[in-house]
């Protein structure tokens, strides 16, 4: 009996899927199929509509967000670029700048027009030194490169200081806006004695030894006098008249003067190898 039972399944089995099978072709040839997959699937979308509609709810606020999180990072991330790039554009104009400047302080005391012939020795301001009445630099070359004590130094413009100290391979300047600093100088024409000395540091110059009720115009060049054993050969400018006044008991006239070569910029200068004790 149970291998009658057993041998009989297989068959039932068979049978019902050829039924199934022939009522599946009947149904597709009439088009009934397409319309029952159709129900299912619109049935299944209606059931699940509500819940697809509250996920798509929680998914693309978040979906948004973690976007949104993206993309503000990016941003984030691109402005920090952009600032870092303008910085090193900062950076490079300011350094060319800087450079286009000392390249020509260094081509002007390369060709300073008012030497003629006497020799000079170029160097690198590498210490400035200030004060309310002092004013010093030091510079590159010393004695190891013909620089020696009370030799003139020259820049654009014309007359920085002279030279108070020379070591072996650096010396110190003082300036002429020191205020220990004195030049003897020519004006005018045909040419007049005044002494000009230094007040400190960023303050004008002041010309000494100028008669009363001299006249004198705003912008007139005091230049070297050159006299015998002067310490500066003659004929390098020095400063230009800013000002000039009489006092109502004054003996001589009050002048101020701005000097030529920008000492507050010194980057470059040259010393100028001076003898004055030489014919």
């Amino acid at each position: 009996m149970a291998k009658l039972r057993r041998s009989r399944r297989p068959r039932t089995t068979l049978l019902i899927l050829l039924l199934a099978s022939i009522t599946i072709i009947t149904l597709d040839a009439r088009g009934g199929f397409g319309r029952i997959t159709s129900g299912v699937k619109s049935v299944a979308a209606d059931t699940f509509a509500p819940i697809r509609s509250g996920v798509n709810d929680i998914i693309e606020p978040m979906g948004s967000f973690l976007a949104g999180s993206v993309h503000y990072g990016a941003v984030r991330q691109q402005n920090q670029k952009l600032q870092q790039q303008i910085r090193q554009l900062q950076q490079q104009g300011a350094r060319s700048a800087q450079t286009e400047q000392s390249l020509q302080q260094l081509s002007a005391v390369l060709h300073l027009p008012y030497i003629g012939n006497l020799q000079t020795v170029p160097a690198e301001v590498i210490d400035y030194e200030s004060s309310n009445f002092a004013a010093t630099i030091d510079i590159s070359v010393g004695r190891a490169d013909g620089v020696q004590y009370n030799m003139p130094v020259v820049a654009a413009g014309g007359l920085v200081g002279r030279v108070v100290q020379a070591n072996h391979h650096t010396a110190t300047v003082r300036l002429i806006s020191d205020g220990a600093s004195l030049v003897d100088v020519l004006y005018g024409t045909p040419g007049a004695y005044a002494a000009v000395t230094g007040e400190g540091s960023g303050k004008p110059l002041s010309a000494d030894l100028v008669p009363i009720n001299t006249p004198l115009a705003v912008g007139e060049l005091f230049v070297t006098s050159g006299l015998n054993g002067a310490i500066f050969p003659p004929n390098i400018p020095v400063a230009r008249v800013t000002s000039s006044k009489t006092g109502v008991s004054a003996t001589e006239e009050s002048v101020t003067l701005q000097p030529l070569a920008d000492l507050t910029n010194l980057r470059y200068v040259s010393v100028v190898l001076w003898d004055p004790t030489s014919p």
